[in-house]
């Protein structure tokens, strides 16, 4: 596929000049009719990478996705942007179901987002010639490595195997390695093209706090982010509605969200946060899984998360247009033993609890809070990010090459297959059975490090394995192993600087400015009574960037306005006038008032505008008139015998339009049946300025 081509495409239907890094190459991979692993974090643009290849391949493309909010916020996206989208799902009545089964036959959809669980729906009708693209969103569901396994996504290794001439991606946020290998493996991709976006987002500030007072730091935290939407994830039911209420006593619009709620009500308050009628949503962690709002400013975790990929997952929901948004986390020693008690009793609990210690390490950690994150998903990175409360509260550090480097000898000599609290023996000399049974005692560093005391050797390691120097493997036991960094300090003399540890104390932060303009706030109001009229969130319309982008260049033309990123073509038709209009106006009424003129002849100062070559709306904003008034003197004008040319500012397809129902009303001199006939869609004025353009054209014939 051409590159102008998919260039072409992606402006018209999703309003972006360019692509984000790896979208064209996926992509392209579609068209090449290969396989694909897509793991790329939350707001960096995974649905693109399907949904664009759909609207130019011949046939359907489906689409599994975990959860039905998920599906009909995607659903309701495309169709705002022109596209022809559905899902099918248990909660649609029969007729809404069968409304679906022959947009299938009739080959009318572009996408259709299924459940798992309702793949036997739509069997019969998905023949292997019908199906252009299968995509799996939230794909590490398949796997008992990943961090949210579900049991109905194992069935999916079916797909290829009845499809096997068709692409399949699989998609996902978060996956680590072993998470990445189980997909491939479960959905009988083992070829695929592995594309690993980076996990960089720069644009979230990221704190960690210690669990004391956490009302009191909550309540402080968003009081001071009035405007602003956010998400508090807590542990338990009982703490969502503890937090919820002591945020409604302070005069904050909260509810609290969990599955012990009718699911009415978790309709109800998942609503309206996505419509912004209130600012905070306390939830247990599945809450925002099914939405894609792009305006969510913070997320706080009241309990500490059971591990970074969900962590990760939850932090990115704020932030999603790329705008500066904060995150922060509470962590306390009850937190980790509510937990490990949860991963004792799960089905996968050794992994469970080697993950949970990771997201211990990273509450706990003195280094870079982005570094750790970043390297935990195998994206190395040595500079200090300078957005993080390490960054911006540094504490201490020594010249730690020579433990660094007793360290990564050790596991290299237990061969890589011990875990943390082995290897911490071994350095410190330890007899126990562990150790003796192992023949551990006969290691070359047996007892090299039996100065530094146990706790200061496990957080060296800790601090080793966030700054990259090593990996832990949890599908092989927990066991560490080196990456290819540690070489670097084993052999080419590599320096490592580790941390000491700081007495801790509370650091305070403020709210994340976006720098705004009065224009920007009327152009939110605008956004909203739309989406109140239209029953469909607000940042389905534009999201905060792309008003963020008009309030800066501030369009006053089709031409602009489509230059904006995030305005494509049908958004333009839809949504174009009004808010062209709003920002004509904030503009000219910021302007110093011209002297006006001696009125004279109304009528004569339109012409000779008019004659200038002005368009009626250019008129309207000098004359500060109202576009109708100007209207209606281009219409005086012209039943006085004035050259007005209606086809400078009527366009063609308008003029056809109303040229066809004049042939089948049974009035054509009115414009009223015209204005029904056309569902009020074309303006009066439009409609008779075209009626005048006929007349014109009937004359010279």
């Amino acid at each position: 596929m051409e590159e102008t081509k998919l260039l072409q495409t992606l402006k018209e239907y999703f309003g972006y000049e360019s692509f984000r890094p790896l979208q064209e190459r996926i992509i392209s991979s579609v068209f090449q009719v290969k396989d694909n692993l897509v793991i790329m974090p939350t707001g960096g643009g995974k649905s693109i990478c399907y949904q664009l290849p759909a609207l130019l391949l011949p046939q359907l493309t489906l689409v599994i996705s975990p959860l039905i909010a998920l599906m009909k916020d995607q659903v309701d996206g495309l169709k705002t942007n022109g596209v022809s989208a559905a899902f099918l799902n248990s909660s649609q009545t029969e007729k809404q179901q069968q409304e679906i089964f022959k947009q299938i036959q009739q080959n009318e959809l572009k996408l259709l987002y299924l459940a798992p669980e309702s793949l036997s729906f739509v069997d019969n009708l998905l023949s292997p010639e019908k199906i252009s693209l299968i995509a799996i969103d939230e794909a590490h569901c398949i796997s008992s490595w990943g961090h949210d396994f579900r049991p109905a996504y194992t069935q999916l290794g079916y797909l290829k195997k009845r499809y096997p001439a068709t692409p399949l991606m699989a998609l996902t946020a978060t996956a680590d390695k072993a998470t990445r290998h189980d997909i491939c493996r479960q959905l009988n991709i083992p070829n695929a093209e592995k594309h690993i976006a980076s996990f960089d987002r720069k644009n979230l500030n990221l704190e960690v706090r210690p669990g004391i007072k956490r009302l009191e730091q909550i309540k402080n935290f968003v009081s001071e982010r009035e405007d602003q939407n956010g998400i508090i994830y807590c542990l338990s039911r009982k703490a969502t509605e503890e937090v919820a209420a002591k945020l409604k006593k302070e005069g904050i619009t909260a509810e609290a969200y969990h599955a012990g709620m009718k699911s009415e009500e978790r309709i109800s308050v998942q609503d309206s946060f996505i419509n912004d009628e209130i600012q905070v949503v306390c939830a247990t962690i599945a809450f925002g899984m099914g939405i894609d709002k792009s305006n969510i400013r913070w997320v706080i975790h009241y309990n500490m998360p059971k591990n970074i990929e969900g962590y990760y997952q939850e932090i990115g929901r704020a932030g999603r247009d790329g705008l500066p948004s904060d995150t922060m986390l509470f962590h306390s020693y009850a937190d980790v033993i509510q937990l490990q008690r949860f991963a004792e009793n799960s089905g996968n609990s050794e992994v469970q609890l080697a993950k949970l210690e990771r997201m211990k390490q990273y509450a706990e950690s003195l280094t870079c809070r982005r570094k750790i994150l970043l390297n935990y998903f195998g994206e190395p990175k040595t500079e200090d990010c300078g957005n993080c409360d390490i960054c911006r509260n540094p504490p201490t550090f020594f010249d730690g090459t020579l433990p660094a480097q007793k360290a990564l000898s050790c596991i290299f000599r237990l061969k890589e297959k011990a875990a943390l609290t082995a290897v911490i023996d071994v350095l410190r000399g330890a007899q126990n059975e562990n150790v003796l049974s192992q023949g551990y005692q006969n290691v070359k560093t047996y007892g090299a490090g039996r100065d530094i005391p146990w706790r200061n050797w496990q957080d060296y390691i800790i601090q080793l394995i966030n700054l990259g120097y090593i990996e832990i493997a949890f599908h092989r036991e927990n066991s560490l192993q080196l990456t290819p960094a540690a070489k670097k300090v084993l052999f080419e003399g590599e320096k490592v600087q580790l941390a000491k540890t700081p007495e801790k104390t509370e650091v305070k932060t403020t709210a994340q400015k976006i720098t705004t303009s009065g224009l920007f706030e009327k152009l939110r109001e605008l956004r909203l009574k739309i989406s109140r009229e239209e029953g469909i969130p607000a940042y389905l319309i534009f999201n905060d960037a792309t008003l963020k982008e008009m309030e800066k260049s501030r369009p006053e033309t089709d031409e602009e306005f489509l230059q904006v990123n995030g305005v494509g073509r049908q958004k333009m038709q839809d949504y174009g006038y009004q808010f062209l209009k709003e920002i004509r106006e904030f503009i000219h009424s910021k302007k110093p008032k011209k002297k006006k003129k001696s009125k004279g002849d109304t009528l004569k100062l339109s012409l000779e505008l008019y004659n200038d070559g002005l368009t009626p709306e250019e008129i309207a904003r000098e004359r500060e008139l109202a576009l109708s008034t100007v209207f209606s003197h281009l219409f005086k004008l012209y039943d006085k015998g004035e050259t007005i040319d209606f086809s400078r500012f009527i366009d063609k397809n308008d003029v056809e339009a109303v040229k066809k129902a004049r042939i089948k009303l049974d009035n054509p001199t009115a414009l009223k049946p015209y204005f029904e006939y056309f569902e009020e869609a074309i303006d009066y004025n439009i409609i008779r300025g075209a009626l005048a353009i006929i007349e014109k054209e009937e004359k010279v014939l």
